[in-house]
């Protein structure tokens, strides 16, 4: 009986830990339907919406198409997801946002690169310097607007690893480099994009 009152209550407490993250070691997360983007994520419904299994976001140059998880990602990730980048120049993954400060992964057509960067975002400004921010490492790739992208973004160990259509990546720790080690996930445009098979796990 003791044996049991402890395994209940240790498989308890290992539930509530986890309760605050997207995923469980357990368990994906994916978007389904609706009602889970509303009851799982932060977003503008004149912004975001999901249909047809595709998450869309509209945006513009002056104001970004911005939806951010409510609950954090686990200290060790994995994200896969296709995206199509179908109007202007921008699709942002936002990792580990938190008090504003976030970790930018980002497919960027005007520069023809992916990109990891320090980002910022206030969500009552969209005054230059209050979102976006710097670029710390950048690859080449010839990204076009119309055209589907695998994205795969993995951080373990406090290694960051994130790749498009598994040939373009990115390596860069996050530890060596002072960016954030937990927090939530979001995703930013400035034109109009498409994404289809999210898909969050622990590591």
């Amino acid at each position: 009986m003791r044996i049991k009152s402890l395994a209940f209550l240790a498989s308890t407490i290992l539930l509530t830990s986890c309760s605050g993250t997207i995923s469980t070691a357990k368990k994906e997360y994916q978007i389904t339907k609706t009602a889970a983007l509303k009851s799982d994520w932060i977003f503008d419904s004149r912004e975001w919406q999901f249909t047809d299994h595709t998450l869309i976001g509209v945006g513009g140059p002056m104001h970004w198409g911005i939806i951010e998880s409510k609950k954090k990602l686990p200290k060790n990730f994995e994200i896969n997801f296709k995206v199509n980048l179908v109007k202007e120049s921008l699709f942002e993954i936002m990792l580990n946002l938190e008090q504003e400060k976030y970790i930018r992964t980002y497919l960027y057509t005007i520069e023809k690169s992916i990109i990891i960067g320090k980002g910022v975002y206030h969500k009552d400004s969209d005054a230059y310097g209050k979102r976006g921010g710097p670029s710390l490492l950048k690859k080449p790739m010839q990204l076009e607007n119309n055209k589907w992208y695998a994205v795969k973004i993995r951080v373990e160990n406090n290694q960051l690893y994130f790749a498009v259509d598994n040939e373009t990546f990115l390596e860069y720790s996050l530890e060596k480099n002072n960016l954030r080690q937990q927090g939530k996930l979001g995703f930013i445009t400035n034109g109009e994009a498409h994404l289809t098979d999210l898909v969050i796990k622990s590591l």
